[in-house]
């Protein structure tokens, strides 16, 4: 098996769609009633899921966390610390939440954390280079 993608289950469809696409600029051409979403970001395939729609998909219940998610994030790769520190600015001041100020940490990354609506933590990082899988 292959890793395809990553799906967030969200409550507010039309609020993450906007957070994604205005503040994040992903691309994504559905409309804000969707249900669904699927779109490609650098190679990755990015799902938002409408939570009660898939609840119903499933026949199943799920709990939900409410505020900021620890469970896992959603990591970003620029190419320069500058570019982390202008990532950081840019975002915030268009309605991310702030989690942690762009910081250089000892393993040599320089890293900062925001916040979606629904309270999932997004990684903006660099290792002063540009990516390399």
């Amino acid at each position: 098996m292959k890793l395809d993608g990553i799906g967030l289950f969200v409550n507010d469809m039309a609020a993450m769609i906007r957070f994604y696409r205005d503040v994040l600029g992903f691309e994504i051409k559905e409309s804000e009633d969707a249900i669904n979403v699927c779109l490609i970001k650098d190679g990755t395939l990015f799902m938002l899921y409408e939570r009660k729609n898939f609840e119903t998909m499933t026949s199943r219940k799920y709990e939900y966390i409410n505020g900021f998610n620890g469970h896992f994030e959603i990591a970003l790769y620029v190419d320069t610390f500058d570019e982390v520190d202008k990532q950081f600015k840019e975002v915030t001041g268009k309605g991310a939440v702030p989690v942690l100020e762009p910081t250089t940490e000892p393993w040599g990354q320089r890293t900062c954390y925001v916040a979606d609506p629904e309270g999932n933590l997004i990684e903006i990082g660099s290792f002063n280079k540009p990516f390399a899988r």
